[in-house]
């Protein structure tokens, strides 16, 4: 059966992967997000055209150090109105991203990207578009209390098949998509991958 390497540390994109009898062996990329993100950024890319190529970058690096194995790389990001917003580094910074998205709609982008020998050789990106109750700054805070920091800093601060449902009025996308990893379309990829 074929198997691929994951370039992402992400426990749960490689959860995804197995409960979906995807085979895969984990070579984290390490890839420098946050300088990539703010060269970009300075472009004016798009948070999609961001997504995009820090998946791409992520499944090349690692790509080509295994040669004739296919990687997969991934990225998730924010996208609240053109805003970029990343994944927090901290409690403090969790909570101000909640109040940002707060009350409003955003659309959560995720990128997945398979390389081969350095370069790629498919890519997908999908969105979901979601809205957030108004909530008092207690509820936010209380939400956050609940959570571990594992799952903090893993799930673009909400966890969506968890306790992060509730902060929602309206989630119109694919549950896979939203944890960073839109699988189906990688099964149909694989399927077909002579």
């Amino acid at each position: 059966m074929l198997k691929i390497i994951l370039a992402s540390q992400s426990k749960v994109r490689k959860k995804i992967l197995d409960k979906h009898n995807i085979l895969s062996e984990v070579k984290p990329s390490n890839v420098d997000e946050d300088v990539v993100k703010s060269s970009l950024l300075k472009e004016k890319a798009s948070p999609e055209l961001i997504s995009k190529n820090l998946a791409e970058l992520k499944a090349n690096k690692i790509s080509g150090k295994y040669s004739d194995n296919l990687v997969l790389g991934a990225d998730s990001v924010i996208d609240l109105d053109g805003e970029l917003i990343s994944k927090p580094d901290n409690r403090k910074e969790a909570l101000e991203i909640l109040k940002k998205l707060n009350g409003r709609k955003h659309n959560l982008i995720s990128s997945v990207c398979i390389s081969k020998n350095g370069s790629m050789v498919w890519n997908y990106t999908d969105k979901a578009v979601l809205i957030m109750k108004k909530m008092r700054e207690d509820e936010l805070k209380s939400y956050l209390a609940k959570i571990s920091d594992e799952t903090l800093y893993a799930y673009n601060v909400y966890q969506i098949e968890g306790a992060g449902r509730n902060l929602f009025s309206s989630i119109d996308g694919n549950e896979n998509t939203i944890m960073g990893l839109p699988v189906e379309k990688i099964k149909k990829y694989l399927n077909n991958y002579k």
